[in-house]
């Protein structure tokens, strides 16, 4: 059995820009699905966010990375702070090293991504969405 744990993130009427700039980072495939495509209205979805995302997905190599979606203002609560780590080994450096310089853009650095006391590579920050990245890159075998 294979069993794959994807972050859904949410926002306020950001999704398809944040999901947007998530596929121009990290390559890939997006799919998006809008709440007036599934009836937003008769929902109780405000007419001026039908067309906000009710659901997205990044698929990158066949796998899903990331799902988000926008929360509309008809849902009791709040979009909340949310983290997504990403973590690879050593052989995919460069890539994680793209990807981070891609989310970097517009971002509050908490940790910049530099050698860390356990061997790997690791930083923090915040993007321009909100959201929060680790990012993790296993240190070379010996």
């Amino acid at each position: 059995m294979t069993i794959n744990l994807n972050p859904y993130v949410n926002w306020r009427g950001q999704a398809r820009e944040a999901m947007e700039f998530y596929r121009s980072v990290l390559g890939g495939e997006l799919s998006v699905t809008t709440f007036a495509e599934m009836g937003g209205a008769e929902m109780g979805v405000a007419e001026d966010e039908v067309d906000w995302v009710m659901h997205s997905s990044l698929t990158v190599s066949d796998t899903v990375l990331l799902m988000g979606a926008d929360h509309p203002h008809s849902v009791p609560g709040e979009p909340q702070t949310q983290q997504v780590s990403l973590s690879g080994p050593h052989e995919d450096a460069d890539t994680l090293r793209a990807w981070w310089d891609g989310l970097s853009e517009g971002a509050t650095i908490h940790e910049p991504l530099a050698p860390a006391p356990w061997g790997d590579t690791f930083g923090m920050l915040r993007d321009r969405y909100g959201v929060d990245w680790l990012v993790n890159i296993a240190g070379p075998q010996a």
